[in-house]
């Protein structure tokens, strides 16, 4: 087990040098960022990415996230040109030493949160979800902008965006899911890469749109498409963790051996579909950390972790989610369940 943390490049506030001093963190997640969803990534890129790290005595070995095209998503007949972008993608970045590669498969919108820095009893900031105010939402009147959202939309862009998806359901994007794995996995196997994808956030369909990577049975279903061990998921404790349906625990022994990475935080549910994120210990939201460490351990997993979204503290600002002492926090405190659970283990 390796803990990361990510790093959105060299313009992120949060450098390499102060990631580096943080205990526990062994590498950074990172990618490509100049590049358009669909586009080849140049190898020069890949490797400056990758060498910026190790100059700083860090990893770099996994990718988060090679976007997948919409026009896959869709099955438009030109899907099948990005999917063989995608499979050099995944021989590029293996060529540089990349062993696992963090992407999702929701339509148009990654992340959504209805408020960015809601105020916290401690004084702290975090995201919020409120799914009324989301219902109110306009997607083509909203200033509302996350850092895993696509920029590259126009107004009239989205527009258009949104008006395709209209027709589709979630078989179809099942239907087109499978096609996109049956034609990357093999690939990643040749290379050596763990594919992982990431569950939908919110679980949920938003503004109409399905979303399908959302449960137990959705997750066992994916793993079944492409039956490989290159073939995997992104645990990601708060996505899947706002639905109180969802037991992690279940999850993570029915996906033994096909969990590459994971991201961890914490969440506090107030209602069906309302949450805030909290800080990451247990006690502070509505997921027991250390009960996912402990199932992770025993399943043997040996992937990648990372502390995922932060609040902001002690007078930081910064990338909404991504700021460094939280997510600091967050790391040491990982690293710690996973040493305490480790030891006492192995004393049984």
């Amino acid at each position: 087990m390796k803990i990361t943390f990510r790093w959105y490049g060299k313009g992120d506030s949060v450098t390499l040098d102060k990631i580096r001093q943080i205990p526990f963190v062994r590498g950074v997640v990172s990618a490509v960022y100049d590049t358009p969803p669909g586009s080849v990534w140049k190898e020069e890129s890949i490797k400056e990415l990758v060498e910026s790290a190790h100059e700083k005595g860090l990893e770099c070995e996994v990718i988060e996230s090679v976007p997948v095209h919409e026009d896959i998503k869709l099955g438009l007949p030109s899907a099948k040109q990005y999917i063989e972008n995608y499979k050099e993608n995944i021989r590029r970045l293996a060529k540089y030493g990349v062993k696992c590669i963090c992407y999702n498969f929701m339509p148009v919108f990654d992340w959504l949160r209805s408020d960015l820095e809601k105020e916290k009893k401690d004084g702290s900031n975090a995201l919020s979800y409120s799914h009324d105010k989301v219902l109110a939402m306009d997607p083509l009147k909203s200033e509302l902008s996350l850092p895993g959202w696509d920029s590259s939309y126009s107004r009239e862009g989205l527009r258009a965006l949104l008006t395709q998806y209209k027709d589709v359901g979630p078989e179809d994007l099942w239907k087109n899911l499978t096609v996109f794995l049956k034609e990357i996995i093999p690939v990643a196997e040749e290379c050596g890469v763990k594919m992982a994808i990431h569950p939908d956030d919110p679980p949920w369909s938003i503004f109409g749109l399905p979303r399908i990577i959302t449960d137990y049975d959705n997750i066992k279903r994916f793993l079944s498409v492409v039956d490989s061990p290159s073939n995997g998921i992104t645990l990601c404790t708060g996505s899947l963790g706002v639905a109180s349906e969802n037991d992690l625990i279940k999850i993570i022994k029915m996906a033994k051996g096909r969990v590459h990475f994971v991201h961890i935080r914490n969440v506090k549910r107030s209602g069906e579909r309302d949450f805030e994120e909290t800080a990451h210990p247990s006690e502070y939201g509505s997921i027991d950390i250390f009960e996912i460490v402990k199932a992770l351990y025993e399943t043997g997993f040996d992937g990648y972790v990372r502390p995922d979204h932060g609040r902001m503290i002690w007078g930081e600002k910064g990338r909404y989610g991504y700021g460094l002492y939280d997510r600091a926090l967050g790391a040491v405190y990982i690293g710690g369940l996973f040493e305490a659970v480790e030891k006492y283990s192995k004393k049984q």
